[in-house]
């Protein structure tokens, strides 16, 4: 095993972002029958999860691209490494992570995160978990929290009830994709009642050159019960396309709250085609926080389904474009049941030419009386070049609602800059404190690190520096 870090950081010490390891690894190419038995044959799984992946594969063969949304025909799945093995076993101590993927996690401050404030903290490494670690406490009170692949052998049964049931293989193409390829990602189930005082986190972290990386993230929150989850996701710059193709499956039980965060660093020869989905049952609530950066393509638009009366979502996002970056994100609403609502909080910032779309599609349906939704959305363009557009589909079949939407798009103030660089700040430092102004009711959503985080890549993204 050899590594370039020390020496990519000499010429880049400001950029953690762009750390890469050199590491020894056996690729799959493409995307055929035999690469899917070698992959199910590789991680020694049961009959049903390779039935599920040649299903997938027949359906990825007959669907479509997307009619709408940012251009992505130029994508082939053949020139992709579909699936990354390292020599690398899952840990449960730091010290045992080989040398030079740890240095990766700890200059993005994963492993000192976790000794601060998270209670369970999973790294993903291209393809394969390299490191997954729950307290000892919660272990004790039910709480289970493993890689997926390890869910399936350890938990069969419990993950089997769950898994695909939010998110269909026939849902598009790309989530067809997904499950033929799923590797990795996390499995959270928490107990009655249990109530967790710290965050989990999972990190996904795709190292390598003209690769996918396809974790599946299945989290259950029985009733009664409350956690916040926190997904972190990076990758350095290549000229190579790579590819995202993850999924996330949420269930919220009966009076049970889950907040699922999430900061995406994306490099921007990145295609994100991130698929989100949540059922949220009687006076349970899903509480999503979203910061999209980098990324060439983004197109991500998670979905809840109110099924219990008085559930409720709650939506705060930002979305950051520059140059040569479309990043078309937004949100899936379905009503379902009355006394049911919505929140809405979307912020985009644009700059050198950069596109930022917002779609909404809410669906109120005829059972779902009394129900409430607010949606709000701002964008903030920093140039003449730049693009933002809001696209809002809602759909409502009964009258006995309360709706409103707004929306903004406006330019950062030249007069604004201008008495700030008076007041001694140069036009970079004047910018950044005005976009963070403006980011500020997204970034104070998230813990402090995580705000700290939100504010470091806005002032990268404002230089240039980042992907």
């Amino acid at each position: 095993m050899k590594t370039n870090v020390d020496e990519y950081l000499d010429d880049n010490i400001n950029n953690i972002y762009n750390l890469k390891a050199d590491v020894d690894s056996e690729k799959y190419f493409g995307l055929t029958k035999e690469i899917i038995e070698n992959i199910s044959k590789e991680k020694n799984e049961p009959s049903w999860v390779l039935d599920i992946r040649l299903k997938a594969l027949e359906l990825y063969d007959k669907l479509e691209d997307p009619t709408w949304g940012p251009d992505i025909s130029y994508f082939d799945i053949n020139k992709i490494a579909t699936y990354i093995k390292h020599n690398v076993n899952e840990e449960r101590s730091w010290d045992d992570v080989p040398e030079d993927i740890k240095l990766i996690f700890d200059k993005l401050g994963i492993p000192e995160a976790e000794k601060k404030s998270l209670a369970g903290v999973g790294a993903q490494f291209d393809s394969e978990v390299v490191y997954h670690n729950l307290t000892e406490k919660l272990k004790e009170q039910g709480v289970i929290y493993l890689n997926f692949d390890q869910a399936i052998k350890e938990y069969p049964e419990l993950v089997k009830k769950y898994f695909t049931k939010a998110v269909p293989l026939t849902d598009h193409k790309y989530i067809a994709l997904h499950y033929a390829l799923f590797s990795g990602g996390s499995f959270v189930y928490i107990p009655k009642g249990i109530k967790l005082d710290l965050p989990l986190q999972s990190y996904f972290r795709l190292n390598e050159k003209g690769a996918g990386q396809f974790e599946h993230t299945l989290i259950v929150v029985d009733d009664d019960a409350s956690m916040e989850f926190i997904e972190g996701c990076s990758a350095p710059g290549y000229n190579d396309l790579n590819l995202h193709a993850g999924c996330v499956e949420l269930f919220v039980g009966k009076n049970a709250y889950l907040k699922f965060s999430t900061i995406e660093n994306w490099s921007r020869n990145m295609l994100n085609l991130n698929t989100k989905k949540c059922y949220v049952e009687e006076n349970g609530k899903i509480e999503w926080i979203m910061g999209s950066f980098g990324s060439k393509v983004s197109m991500l638009y998670p979905l809840s389904v109110l099924n219990g009366k008085n559930s409720k979502c709650e939506f705060t996002a930002l979305s950051f474009a520059g140059k040569g970056q479309n990043l078309d994100t937004g949100l899936k609403v379905v009503h379902n049941a009355p006394n049911t609502s919505t929140i809405v909080n979307s912020k985009s910032i644009s700059k050198d030419g950069g596109i930022c779309t917002f779609r909404s599609n809410v669906l109120v349906k005829k059972q779902a009386t009394n129900s409430n939704m607010t949606l709000s959305c701002e964008s903030l363009m920093l140039d003449s070049i730049s693009r933002s557009d809001t696209i809002p589909v809602n759909t409502l079949e009964n009258n006995d609602l309360t709706f409103s939407h707004e929306a903004s798009i406006g330019k950062i103030s030249d007069k604004a800059i201008y008495y700030l660089m008076t007041r001694g700040l140069s036009e970079i430092e004047a910018k950044a404190l005005i976009v963070q102004g403006f980011a500020e009711p997204i970034s104070k959503s998230f813990p402090v690190e995580y705000a700290v985080e939100m504010n470091r890549l806005i002032n990268l993204e404002l230089e240039g520096t980042i992907g």
